[in-house]
């Protein structure tokens, strides 16, 4: 039976395991499984790390997961927020921009109907 640091350090070795994990066409059970089964060595691996060097999984990865995160930002709530943002600075700057008379307060001899 292969130990679990076996395996850790094997993962570690080819980090092509990881796509199929990300992708959900695997799971880190049925790896260990195959792990424990056949062993480190063994032609059965050869399907899930055909044509992929580290290099090019990890630059793979980043846009993979730049496009996936840009594939789910809701535009229109975008713009509804950035309008939402415009209409406050917008009247901030009225605000600001009207400027009142200075106070002069009443003199004190005068009345109401004065």
């Amino acid at each position: 039976m292969a130990s679990i640091e076996e395996f850790k350090s094997f993962v570690r070795k080819n980090p092509g395991l990881l796509k199929q994990i990300k992708t959900g066409e695997m799971t880190w059970q049925k790896y260990y499984e195959i792990f424990d089964l056949y062993g480190e060595n063994s032609e059965i691996w050869k399907p899930y790390l055909e044509n992929v060097s580290p290099k090019n999984l990890a630059s793979s990865n980043i846009v993979n997961d730049i496009f996936s995160y840009l594939k789910n930002i809701d535009l229109n709530s975008v713009q509804e927020g950035i309008g939402n943002i415009q209409k406050v600075l917008g009247a901030l700057k009225n605000t600001e921009s009207k400027e009142e008379p200075p106070y002069k307060p009443r003199p004190i001899y005068k009345h109401f109907e004065d």
